[in-house]
């Protein structure tokens, strides 16, 4: 694969003419077996009150309240499995023959052109300040200096102190003296405040349009989000299974985007919504909600959300689709296998188009590992009772097919594991979704993100975050040999220009034994000139041995005899 820059690599997937759909052939088995599924309907009766209703919706209407509940010793249909065609192959497009160390794969999302960009509109926010009154003592910030900023906040993020203060405190117990070898602290300080993504006079006309649909909520964010997407989109090609799920940016900031989630362990914060590699955590790609959906059609937010993150052409066709029960409902699903797309996920039972006939349904008091299930056309809805019930939809799966779960179970005061049968969908549904999650594991104690007083720079720190999380699983597809520690220790050390190990400490060549006094001319008094108490035999055994010779550099008497070498032992101890 030859060079080329993000944009002109992903152009050349978008620009294809190429359609991904089934041959005509596929499209006529397809067709066969909607039909199967359809003349499987209970026949009904049209009443006049569904005169105006079409013909179709008035059988699938009257499929779904004819259905009932079917238990795991009833067979599925099978579901016919679809072509999968990705438009790139899986895995990092990048050439082969290339070596990559982490600051080369760091710099694909954030280039040197990214860089020059945020450097631009940071110097133009200090002269902004500037003339608004505030002191610095400032000179502009350049590509390389930038580059050793992220890899402070990236220190930072791994050697973890109470307040930036510290990290250049020193004469102190805690004292870390790396931050002050690259910057000094007020240098770091002015950038954090003045980070910034957009240009401040483009700012200040968006600002003009608050309150009306031109204001653009994300504008200051946006030139570097939509780099880090493409970039995203372009070095890595997924494989067939993706998750799609939320991502919290913690902040309390009063920007009306904001918004609390009590199910996720960060509460108050952007909320972003992430499709993600399901085989190693791969953001693949990601939006930031704004509180107001943008692309409406009608069919709600999460409808709206996932379908503008499957896009056909980047991908391709075939994939498996994960997601929690946000997102899934019956149109979404129905849809996207339509476009070629297979679906699972856990769905609400009150969602349109769900199955609601309680006849043989599960119950409070069903036993656990008990199944129900209904197959309506394409969609098989599956109900589990594990500790509490789990209802999940699925368009790839049948709705059993033997699977097990051992669980922990407390019988007359012991524990002990017990096989449960499992529905297919559940099975896949826990083994894929945990993907997503894989970036939130790492990042649970290496995070760039720390308290600062602008919502967008909390976002900017998320970007520095997926870039790393992302740089991170590239490698770990190419070479396998690193922890995400020894990775971000490599990447901190070459974003600031130094050695990644520092040198052992070498003893000193001043701790050698020489003459207690100047030596006599006189011979005889060679062997008692200067002689002293031995300070180690005084103690470690109380006794008051004299030596003529001590340490130069600790300057202390010590014996050096061939029956006791208190110099030596005196020096272990230091």
């Amino acid at each position: 694969m030859a060079h080329c820059t993000c944009e002109e690599a992903l152009g050349t997937v978008l620009d294809s003419e190429e359609e991904f759909t089934f041959s005509s052939e596929e499209e006529q088995e397809s067709n066969d077996e909607w039909s199967h599924f359809e003349e499987q309907l209970d026949p009904s009766e049209d009443n006049d009150s569904d005169n105006q209703m079409p013909v179709a919706k008035k059988a699938r209407t009257n499929k779904q309240s004819a259905l009932t509940w079917k238990t795991e010793t009833e067979v599925d249909l099978v579901p016919q499995t679809l072509r999968f065609v990705p438009a790139r192959d899986p895995g990092p497009q990048l050439w082969s023959t290339d070596s990559y160390t982490p600051l080369s794969l760091f710099k694909l999302f954030f280039s040197e052109s990214a860089v020059s960009t945020l450097c631009y509109n940071t110097n133009a926010q200090v002269a902004r300040s500037i003339e608004r009154g505030r002191k610095y003592r400032w000179t502009d910030v350049g590509v390389s200096e930038m580059y050793r900023y992220f890899g402070l906040i990236f220190y930072m993020g791994m050697v973890k102190l109470s307040s930036i203060n510290d990290y250049w405190r020193q004469g102190s117990l805690c004292s870390v003296p790396f931050p002050a070898t690259i910057m000094s602290r007020d240098r770091y300080r002015t950038i954090s405040w003045n980070m910034h993504m957009s240009h401040p006079a483009a700012d200040k006309e968006n600002d003009k349009k608050k309150g009306t649909d031109e204001y653009d909520w994300l504008f200051r964010v946006k030139p570097l989000m939509d780099t880090i997407r493409l970039a995203c989109k372009t070095i890595y090609h997924p494989r067939r299974n993706l998750a799609v799920d939320e991502r919290m940016v913690a902040c309390k900031a009063n920007t009306g985007m904001t918004r609390y989630m009590n199910a996720k362990p960060t509460k108050w914060g952007f909320k972003l919504f992430v499709l993600a590699d399901s085989s190693n955590g791969y953001t693949v790609d990601f939006s930031v909600y704004t509180g107001k959906n943008n692309v409406a059609t009608g069919n709600g937010l999460p409808y709206d959300t996932v379908m503008s993150l499957m896009d056909k052409k980047l991908l391709g066709s075939g994939y498996h689709v994960y997601m929690d029960n946000f997102y899934t409902s019956p149109k979404l699903l129905t849809d996207l296998i339509d476009m070629g797309y297979g679906a699972c996920g856990t769905y609400r039972d009150y969602r349109k188009n769900s199955p609601q006939n309680a006849a043989n349904s599960l119950t409070k008091n069903s036993p656990r590992g008990s199944i129900r299930w209904i197959r309506n056309g394409p969609l098989v809805f599956v109900k589990w009772m594990d500790t509490r019930e789990v209802s999940v939809c699925s368009t790839i799966h049948p709705a059993y097919t033997g699977d097990t779960v051992q669980r922990r179970v407390k019988t007359q005061d012991t524990w002990s594991l017990k096989t449960f049968p499992c529905p297919a969908p559940v099975t896949a549904y826990n083994q894929y979704m945990e993907g997503v999650d894989l970036p939130d594991r790492l990042l649970q104690y290496y995070t760039a993100q720390h308290k600062t007083l602008k919502w967008y720079r909390k976002i900017f720190l998320d970007f520095l975050d997926i870039a790393a999380t992302n740089s991170f699983t590239v490698h770990k597809e190419l070479y396998g040999n690193m922890t995400y520690k020894e990775f971000m220790e490599q990447l901190i050390s070459e974003l600031c220009g130094v050695s990644p190990k520092i040198p052992e400490k070498r003893a000193s060549s001043d701790h050698v034994p020489v003459p207690g006094a100047l030596l006599s001319t006189d011979t005889r008094k060679v062997a008692s000139s200067g002689r002293r108490i031995c300070v180690h035999c005084k103690a470690a055994h109380g006794k008051k041995q004299q030596t003529p010779w001590k340490c130069q550099a600790c300057d202390v008497h010590l014996c050096l005899q061939l029956t006791r070498n208190c110099f030596q032992e005196w020096h272990k101890a230091l």
